[in-house]
């Protein structure tokens, strides 16, 4: 017979209901608990709290809501709040029962200003440690990008600071004791448009116009090709140049994993003359773009001599060019470390291929770095095909990183301040490496299947392409082929 919804009757007493049984067994939180261990947080940050007063919630419980809010997208923490009564596994996760009651938003605001960044630092770091011990790093090769993240401030923020009328009002006494609170080595303002305007709400946040201006910081990764686990993450203004953080990068990742990066892949962004030099003093390869071959390739297009066609004598330290002159020594530049070559500029009027050689009046001019040997060869190993197999699997690598981390909103700031957008960017990474995790279950060879069938993939569509172009810049790698 046909059964009949009767009346809502609450029960007063649950005597055969377990919260344990209510959660399936593969459910993610219970892989999350049973591998990540949470009470780390009671030593971290025992210095922070008193032995008088009231009792505050466990630190374990506070990092618990945190990745929860990151790792469900939840908007706010009063939501967060709202919502974690309707929701057994996150009661179970926390390991709360029906009946506890429920803490204000406001707890975790206070923790995030007494705790500061460092533990969730070490949350981090724990994390990729955990990876490397799971088998899951291979910590010889790092990969290197950056991307953007939309300031918590809208752009109707942002005021004139030697604008005489702002001065006069109000706010401007406000946005004063703000600047002040923040450290001048945490706002590194690189261009004229941030020495100029600030946002009252974020003074932080940098203004970057691609595009359209918006109110940006910037997040830096290191990823590890093996796993894809991030072994490295920085936070910086939205204005600050990627190339510089390269080496940071490299030594955080080396005191993250313990193991030391023999090979650096990124974009042409980090193919700067700084970038190459400091990998060589290290002896790291660089496998990145150099933008002296673009330049070169430019030149060449305005119909130009580029600077290859000019040689260089060591012996005589001097250059000669097309047309068979020699170019000396004209001026040092102690900044840049280089040395400028030129001919007379009766020479160079005089000199039948002057317009393919140069449109200034004063004749060309060869510049060379003190350390140009060294230089050279970097950029010779840039040409090779292992870097541009390297150069190809970073694109899709690093996108694939940011692209994981976008469903955790990576891409929006939760809140103001660069130490609070750098407590969102460890939490965001470390759930993307603690996915890895849980992913291949601490067994390497999981991971290693799924590179075999890609790298097989890959090679079947470069075969492909090497019969239709018998081009030979366009056979596979050695690599790929020794793998197939």
């Amino acid at each position: 017979m046909m059964g009949r919804e009767g009346p809502i009757q609450n029960k007063l007493f649950y005597t055969d209901f377990n919260l344990d049984q209510r959660i399936r067994k593969d459910h993610p939180l219970r892989q999350i608990s049973r591998r990540i261990d949470f009470d780390f947080a009671y030593r971290e940050v025992a210095d922070q709290y008193g032995t008088n007063g009231n009792v505050s919630l466990p630190p374990p419980v506070i990092l618990k809501l945190m990745l929860l809010l990151v790792l469900y997208n939840v908007r706010s923490e009063r939501e967060l709040m709202g919502t974690l009564p309707e929701r057994l596994d996150w009661l179970w996760f926390l390991g709360f029962d029906l009946d506890v009651p429920i803490p204000d938003h406001s707890v975790l605001s206070k923790a995030r200003k007494r705790w500061g960044v460092d533990l969730f630092k070490g949350f981090f770091e724990r994390i990729v440690w955990q990876c490397v011990q799971a088998g899951l790093v291979d910590g010889a090769k790092i990969f290197l990008d950056s991307s953007l993240i939309e300031a918590n401030a809208s752009n109707n923020s942002i005021v004139d600071t030697q604008s005489l009328n702002y001065q006069l009002s109000e706010r401007y006494q406000e946005l004063e004791r703000r600047l002040e609170e923040v450290e001048e080595s945490s706002r590194p303002v690189t261009g004229p448009v941030n020495r100029r305007y600030v946002s009252t709400t974020d003074p932080e946040a940098a203004i970057v116009a691609r595009g359209k201006p918006k109110l940006l910081y910037q997040t830096h990764r290191a990823v590890d090709p093996k796993a894809e686990v991030i072994t490295a993450v920085e936070v910086t203004r939205g204005d600050v140049n990627e190339a510089h953080r390269l080496i940071p990068l490299w030594e955080q990742h080396q005191t993250n994993t313990h193991r030391r990066a023999d090979t650096v892949v990124a974009d042409s962004k980090y193919g700067t003359l700084d970038n190459f030099l400091a990998c060589h003093n290290r002896a790291i390869a660089a496998h990145i773009p150099d933008l002296k071959q673009y330049a070169t390739a430019r030149t060449e297009d305005r119909g130009i001599f580029p600077d290859t066609l000019f040689t260089y004598d060591e012996e005589s330290d001097t250059y000669r060019c097309p047309a068979g002159q020699l170019l000396k020594r004209k001026s040092f530049h102690a900044n840049r470390n280089s040395i400028d070559y030129a001919a007379p500029k009766k020479t160079c009027d005089a000199c039948a291929k002057r317009r393919q050689c140069t449109q200034n009046k004063m004749g060309r001019t060869i510049k060379r770095h003190l350390r140009q040997q060294p230089l050279d060869d970097m950029r010779a190993k840039t040409r090779e095909a292992s870097a541009r197999h390297d150069l190809r699997i970073r694109k899709h690598l690093m996108e694939r990183s940011f692209a994981r981390a976008s469903r955790f909103g990576f891409d929006r700031a939760r809140w103001r301040g660069l130490w609070r957008v750098c407590i969102q960017e460890y939490l965001t990474a470390a759930i993307q490496n603690i996915e890895v995790l849980m992913r291949y279950g601490g067994d390497p060879r999981r991971r290693t299947g799924a590179l075999m069938k890609e790298i097989k993939q890959t090679v079947t569509s470069m075969k492909g392409v090497v019969r239709a172009n018998n081009n030979p810049l366009c056979r596979p790698p050695l690599a790929l082929t020794a793998a197939w």
